[in-house]
């Protein structure tokens, strides 16, 4: 168990000394479990497990470490960590609780929770003389109206993770999905907080979320092959 940063928000990743290679891609997905969910929380569940069992058939799976959590206002800090970051092949995705809708968004404390705990492991990593990079990805379908950190948090923590004193290289997506009404402001949260990209992903269909998972294992698989060059990957896709 590790704090992030000075705040009160905290993360679990596999003991240091329990790890076998010598790089590693550290990978969040955070998924939305607010009560605008409810129609497709069992597609949200599937989703996350699809991306998931990708990664594992990635080559550089063993290169891999992952970290799984919802968000809500029904949560400590907004934030559930179904598992800190461990190894693929520690994970059994059948674990995966269901998704139960309820609450309001803390999207703030998604995204500084996401970005805030690659940073303070992926430091904890490169201290350790590991190779390390970082992908996370925050799903949501709506906009910022709950959290505890601010805004000013999470900007630090985006800025933390380019200056590559924590990680080589960090990439920060933000998906909507169902975001009719929100995307232009979760396009102006994008900017604003330093997060690389915001992808809409448009309607939350079953077809449009099993590509959502295909896209998220593309994308770790990616960022993963570039670990060792000194920069992020260059293949994210705009669109789902």
């Amino acid at each position: 168990m590790m704090a992030i940063g000075g705040s009160n928000f905290s993360f679990r990743g596999t003991r240091i000394e329990h790890l076998g290679a010598t790089e590693y891609t550290l990978v969040t997905i955070a998924v939305d479990e607010t009560g605008s969910v409810a129609g497709f929380a069992d597609e949200l569940r599937n989703m996350l497990v699809m991306a998931v069992e990708a990664c594992k058939k990635s080559p550089r799976s063993d290169n891999i470490l992952v970290r799984v959590m919802t968000f809500s206002s029904t949560h400590a800090h907004g934030v559930n960590e179904i598992h800190g970051f461990k190894t693929l092949a520690e994970i059994n995705t059948a674990d995966y609780p269901a998704i139960v809708p309820g609450g309001m968004t803390p999207l703030c404390d998604a995204v500084f929770s996401a970005i805030g705990a690659t940073n303070a492991y992926g430091k904890k990593l490169m201290d350790d003389d590991f190779g390390v990079n970082g992908i996370a990805f925050v799903i949501t379908d709506g906009g910022e109206n709950a959290s505890t950190a601010t805004m000013n948090m999470v900007k630090d923590e985006a800025k933390k993770s380019i200056t590559g004193e924590t990680l080589e290289s960090m990439i920060s997506v933000l998906v909507g999905i169902n975001t009719a009404g929100y995307a232009n402001e979760l396009a102006n949260f994008q900017k604003e907080a330093g997060v690389t990209q915001f992808i809409d992903a448009q309607d939350a269909t079953a077809r449009k979320l099993a590509k959502l998972a295909d896209f998220v294992s593309r994308s770790v698989s990616s960022q993963s092959q570039a670990l060792g060059t000194g920069g992020p990957s260059k293949t994210i896709d705009p669109t789902i």
